[in-house]
């Protein structure tokens, strides 16, 4: 079991900056790939990004390539997510999720409660 909470979100201007954290607990971390997904108001959840259990490999949504950029602690639980140049199109809840290393959101097991992102133009 993996319990997963979001932090860092907030808000913050157009062509700003914003990292957010996910701390998770229990001594599996090390042993899922952990994503970012988002949900903009009226829109459906959509992958941002992933990273693998050993750190070595990420992905990302193609529309946030070279904005944002997601890491990983293991020795700590920690994942983060980079996130500069933001857009008021980035205005979204951001969830963290556990799981195996896919896009899909079906296969990540556990999420956490999500953290609110607002972008102002």
């Amino acid at each position: 079991q993996v319990q997963l909470v979001e932090s860092g979100g907030g808000l913050v201007q157009a062509g700003g900056s914003l990292r957010l954290s996910c701390a998770a607990s229990g001594r599996t971390f090390s042993r899922y790939a952990m994503g970012w997904f988002r949900r903009a108001p009226g829109k459906e959840r959509e992958f941002v990004a992933r990273i693998s259990r050993d750190t070595t490999v990420t992905y990302y949504a193609d529309s946030l390539k070279g904005r944002f950029t997601i890491s990983r602690n293991n020795a700590e639980n920690l994942v983060y997510l980079q996130m500069n140049s933001l857009k008021p199109e980035d205005t979204a809840v951001y969830y963290c999720a556990a799981g195996i290393y896919s896009g899909r959101a079906d296969d990540y097991d556990y999420w956490g409660q999500g953290t609110q992102v607002t972008v102002s133009s």
